[in-house]
């Protein structure tokens, strides 16, 4: 396998990425393709190029190799600078994919790549736009002047990657899931969650499950230790059912929020329906290096592919991610954003967070219009 990094090409002066693109299944191919034009946009206006590989994973692969991630496909990925993922999975009650061992399924391809490129650390922002208070299904004296959080979460850690199995006792069925974290894999994912909060508004909630968990216990004594070390960062612990209950009474209170992996896969979804639609939400996947896998919080969505009714904007917003964490581009990453904020303002909406007044239209078109503002 060809190491394909970054390089200055000295004739030009111009800096190329090589980026694994993963468009994946449902909506996912549609949303990428957006993201790659506003890509290539930023690229021409800040003097980069952006060269992609496509890679199969999750539903497509399973029905070109028969597995949902290939050593192929997990080898180039790491190869390349980063990884940008559109969306795998499909109808899970009416799919092919799904009446095999979980191990085949396409979400399987998922946490696999995710545990192959070492990415422990998920980072998703919910934040909400003035012009989308009305997508917003709280009241608007809770909304108040809006929020801006980010929620930082476990990835490789905890009950998805314990040991499970099922199993017959005296003729009764019974399943066995197992939550396991070490000191080291909760101390990485903290000093993570701190950095971020030292560039932000320097509060750190850590949420678990303390009152009942012996793993919450040591998540807790842990993250209070590296706490020490960034005196400027105000910590505070709050239980995973009152986080959930304060998430939609008092949203503009959280800062950084960093908790275990399934408590943060349930959060970050929560968090994202009350920016107005899951389809505004983006998310980075990080490990200790500059590689890291780039994709939008919400899924596949098969019932409105190929229709041009799916949201480009969080894939478009996790590819200025991925310039600012990867690639160190933070112009450009700023550019995109501020595109994003500008369609916005200019009263475009997609399907998913439409509201009267307002212009509808299109995945593609959206992607223009973000485009052109680049």
């Amino acid at each position: 396998m060809v190491d394909f990094r970054a390089h200055q090409d000295k004739t030009e002066d111009v800096m190329e990425f090589h980026v694994a693109v993963i468009p994946g299944d449902g909506i996912g191919p549609e949303i990428v393709a957006e993201a790659r034009k506003v890509l290539d946009k930023a690229g021409e206006k800040f003097g980069c190029q952006f060269t992609y590989r496509e890679l199969l994973m999750g539903g497509a692969s399973i029905d070109a190799y028969g597995v949902p991630l290939t050593e192929e496909t997990l080898a180039a990925a790491k190869a390349s600078d980063s990884v940008l993922l559109g969306a795998v999975g499909g109808d899970v009650g009416n799919s092919r994919w799904y009446d095999v061992a979980p191990n085949l399924r396409p979400e399987a391809g998922l946490l696999a790549i995710r545990k192959g490129l070492e990415l422990f650390a998920n980072i998703r922002p919910a934040y909400l736009y003035q012009e989308l208070n009305k997508a917003c299904p709280l009241k608007e004296e809770i909304i108040g002047d809006g929020f801006d959080m980010v929620i930082v979460r476990e990835l490789t850690g905890g009950l998805y990657f314990g040991k499970r199995y099922t199993e017959e006792v005296d003729g009764v069925k019974r399943a066995v899931d197992t939550l396991v974290y070490d000191e080291n894999e909760i101390r990485r994912i903290a000093v993570k969650a701190f950095d971020i909060a030292m560039k932000r508004k320097k509060n750190v909630i850590s949420v678990d499950k303390a009152n009942v968990l012996d793993s919450s216990r040591l998540w807790r004594s842990v993250v209070e230790e590296v706490a020490k070390g960034y005196p400027e960062v105000t910590l505070s612990h709050m239980l995973v059912d009152n986080c959930a209950m304060q998430l939609v009474m008092n949203p503009g209170q959280f800062d950084v929020i960093l908790t275990e992996n399934m408590f943060g896969d349930i959060l970050s979804d929560e968090a994202s329906m009350i920016t107005g639609s899951i389809g505004m939400l983006s998310s980075a996947s990080l490990g200790a290096g500059k590689l890291g896998l780039y994709e939008p919080s919400h899924g596949s969505a098969p019932d409105i592919a190929g229709k041009d009714l799916a949201n480009p904007i969080a894939t478009i917003l996790s590819a200025a991610m991925m310039l600012r964490y990867s690639f160190d581009l933070d112009d450009a990453a700023d550019a995109i954003e501020a595109a994003v904020r500008k369609v916005i303002s200019e009263g475009y909406r997609t399907v998913d967070i439409m509201s009267e007044g307002c212009t509808r239209v299109g995945t593609k078109e959206m992607g223009d219009l973000i485009a052109a503002r680049v």
